[in-house]
């Protein structure tokens, strides 16, 4: 799961070497995505609609392999 959003938030941002993913374990799985102040918004997206698509995504994936997963981007 941390890998797919490494992924995902890699490929969106123009400083992909400043992008970090902690995990917490629990119920649900907590991820927090960190970027550079600068790609907030490409991680957000104009009125969140990329930061809701990639909770989608990752929800689904979760959902899959059967664990509950939340996606926090963290400034």
């Amino acid at each position: 799961m941390k890998e797919l959003l490494l992924y995902i938030a890699r490929n969106l941002v123009e400083h992909p070497e400043q992008v970090t993913v902690e995990s917490y374990e629990g119920d649900p799985l907590v991820l927090e995505l960190r970027v550079a102040p600068e790609d907030m918004g490409k991680v957000i997206g104009r009125e969140g609609r990329i930061a809701r698509e990639i909770r989608a995504i990752m929800k689904s994936v979760a959902q899959r392999q059967g664990i509950r997963v939340s996606v926090e981007i963290v400034d």
